[in-house]
């Protein structure tokens, strides 16, 4: 399998070091990991957290179907990726406006299913998503500060097929069946650590995914900010890490450490928001409520995206039905 990676902003695909004299593959594949795990959710099956004491495999032995494909301890990945084309550099990251030739190695026996969800994860990133580092930074509207570093648009791709759609033989369904199958592990995306603190990370699921094109959140001014808006932050500059409603629901937002990663935007070369719902806390209704305030001509029937119809347009893109 081979693809193009177009880059419609620089890139930051650097490790915990943060050298990025190359196109890190490791930068890449975690990325495309993450998206990977949150199809896969959206699709009804159960993705392991790799990060966490959760992870596979389990104490029988089982993995989950993306440790099948990406790997865990005691199993190989199935395949890695080879950069081609060799990147330019700028600021540290990957320059925009670059085709990036990248091809996707077998080193195992790669399944049909395998191939049709990496084809579909790509999709996913390149028409509704992002990848790698400083995705979270938020734009701005003010004259002298909009091009600080901090407010710059990173991981805009788009991402070219010339194979073809690797889905078109696949339908949604079999796909479904797929990663639901009784093959691989399966668990609830929560669990307790060793201190018995619980973690939930079903929210990263397509289920609870939505994104809107053609509009991003940003700071107007020193007193307005539609991205604090969204988020439940007070809007002047001088109080923006404080809550305007203090509601569980706009905390799960901002996330901690003032960065949120649940609601990410983008203002240039395309206009792009998307997002995540944890149901429990705030649901796509609230999100839209929170939206149309900070954008009073927003209509959310027309624009907003949920993963549910992502999904059905990812595979009857390429020919697959529902």
């Amino acid at each position: 399998m081979e693809i193009t990676l177009k880059t419609l902003t620089p890139l930051w695909t650097g490790g915990i070091d943060q050298t990025t004299d190359r196109l890190h593959e490791t930068g890449l594949l975690g990325s495309l990991r993450w998206w990977y795990e949150a199809l896969v959710r959206g699709l009804g099956g159960y993705a392991c957290d790799p990060t966490s004491e959760d992870r596979c495999p389990d104490k029988d032995g089982n993995r989950c179907v993306v440790c099948e494909l990406f790997g865990c301890t005691g199993w190989a990945h199935k395949f890695r990726l080879q950069i081609i084309t060799t990147p330019q550099i700028k600021n540290k990251a990957i320059a925009a406006k670059q085709s990036l030739d990248i091809a996707i190695v077998p080193l195992r026996n790669i399944e049909d299913e395998e191939w049709c969800l990496l084809h579909a994860t790509f999709h996913l990133i390149s028409e509704y998503g992002a990848i790698g580092g400083k995705t979270i930074f938020k734009p701005s509207d003010e004259q002298t500060r909009q091009n600080e570093f901090h407010h710059l648009d990173f991981g805009l791709v788009k991402i070219e097929f010339p194979e073809g759609d690797l889905c078109s033989a696949k339908t949604l369904d079999e796909i479904r069946a797929y990663v639901t199958s009784t093959r691989w592990r399966s668990g609830t995306h929560k669990y307790r650590d060793k201190n018995g603190k619980e973690h939930d990370y079903s929210w990263a699921s397509l289920q609870n995914f939505w994104s809107v094109q053609g509009r991003y959140l940003a700071r107007q001014d020193t007193m307005r900010s539609a991205f604090n808006q969204v988020l439940g932050r007070k809007q002047p500059k001088q109080q923006g890490q404080s809550f305007a409603d203090n509601s569980s629901s706009s905390r799960w937002l901002a996330g901690s450490q003032q960065e949120s990663k649940k609601v990410f935007s983008f203002k240039h070369p395309i206009k792009r928001t998307f997002g995540f719902v944890k149901p429990s806390l705030v649901d796509f209704e609230e999100v839209n409520k929170r939206l149309k305030q900070a954008w009073p001509d927003f209509d959310s029937k027309k624009e907003f995206l949920t993963g549910a119809q992502i999904l059905r347009d990812i595979f009857t893109a390429g020919g697959g039905a529902t």
